[in-house]
């Protein structure tokens, strides 16, 4: 059966038993096919409208979603060549002297500075200041 016929057969029964006929009854109607509806076009909410509508999502929808935790120490530029020459114990050089904060990213977003800390024998950032201005992390992520 598809979403149509399923809808019809519910109507049905809604309407025998507001007329007091037994739904029993409707089986021996349904038993052979009926047929199958013109094909119509789905029908779509307006997203926008919904989206920018009085209907306030909560925060607890919010909680379990997953994003990536991004931690950038610095960056550098280099050439394929001088990529193809790296190997064991090669240093390369980043743009952040030792000292400055490293940047921690929530999605493709700069959302706080950290430093590093060792926790046994594991690396750990330390966050030292959470950025709330929205434009202070687009401006510092373009950087």
């Amino acid at each position: 059966m598809n979403p149509a016929e399923i809808d019809a057969l519910v109507a049905s029964a809604q309407a025998a038993k507001a007329a007091g006929q037994p739904i029993s009854s409707l089986m021996q109607e349904t038993a052979a096919p009926a047929p199958a509806p013109a094909a119509r076009a789905p029908q779509f909410t307006d997203f926008e409208q919904t989206m920018l509508g009085s209907t306030e999502v909560p925060i607890g929808a919010l909680l379990d979603l997953t994003l990536p935790v991004s931690i950038e120490l610095g960056r550098t530029s280099m050439t394929v060549q001088e990529i193809l020459r790296l190997g064991r114990g090669s240093v390369i050089q980043l743009d952040r002297l030792a000292g400055e904060p490293i940047d921690i990213y929530v999605g493709d977003r700069r959302f706080a500075e950290g430093e590093v800390v060792v926790l046994g024998e594991h690396f750990g950032v330390r966050i030292t200041r959470v950025l709330a201005n929205p434009s202070a992390m687009g401006a510092s992520a373009a950087a």
